[in-house]
């Protein structure tokens, strides 16, 4: 798709992933959910610590 607003030209083109990049975002995004669950562990061990 292409706009053409006051002189300029934007384009937006759809971005094709492969196979890979999808496995590996969905791997880096269930890390980061599992890091993220175990944040308050953490935190209490820290608290409790000092």
């Amino acid at each position: 798709m292409t706009l053409n607003i006051f002189l300029f030209t934007i384009t937006i083109k759809k971005r094709e992933t492969s196979f890979e990049e999808v496995l590996h975002n969905q791997r880096a995004k269930r890390y980061y959910e599992e890091n993220k669950n175990n944040i308050p562990h953490y935190i209490r061990y820290f608290k409790i610590g000092m």
